[in-house]
């Protein structure tokens, strides 16, 4: 099992910026990838980021590229989540996934369906 804790999110003005932190403990060597998902009130769960625990490889999804910064402490098994420029559309709870390298089918790093361990998540709003 791997545990899963995310912080730093909270209320924010358009253009403003927050750290995200997500915190894994447990058997977090069964995990190779960790990612960022966000939910918004009426709308399905959407991908955001996603990065290997060697943090050899980084995805982004387009909407945040460019703003948003992914990377991973591993001696604190932490992954940050760095935002700048932050939107009004970036409002929405975020969420931290990791996988399972025990999987023997294993979806895209950027789907919901590839993560096996999810936080609570941290709710970020951006004002306009």
């Amino acid at each position: 099992q791997v545990q899963l804790g995310e912080s730093g999110g909270g209320l924010v003005q358009a253009g403003d910026s927050l750290r995200l932190s997500c915190a894994a403990s447990g058997r977090t060597f069964s995990s190779s990838a960790l990612g960022w998902f966000r939910q918004a009130p009426g709308k399905e769960r959407e991908f955001v980021v996603a990065i290997t625990w060697s943090g050899g490889a980084t995805y982004y999804a387009d909407s945040v590229k460019g703003r948003f910064t992914v990377s991973v402490d591993n001696a604190k098994n932490t992954v940050y989540l760095q935002m700048n420029s932050l939107k009004p559309e970036d409002t929405a709870v975020y969420y931290c996934a990791a996988d399972s390298v025990r999987r023997t089918v294993v979806p895209d790093i950027r789907t919901p369906a590839r993560y096996v361990y999810w936080g609570l998540g941290t709710q970020v709003t951006v004002s306009s």
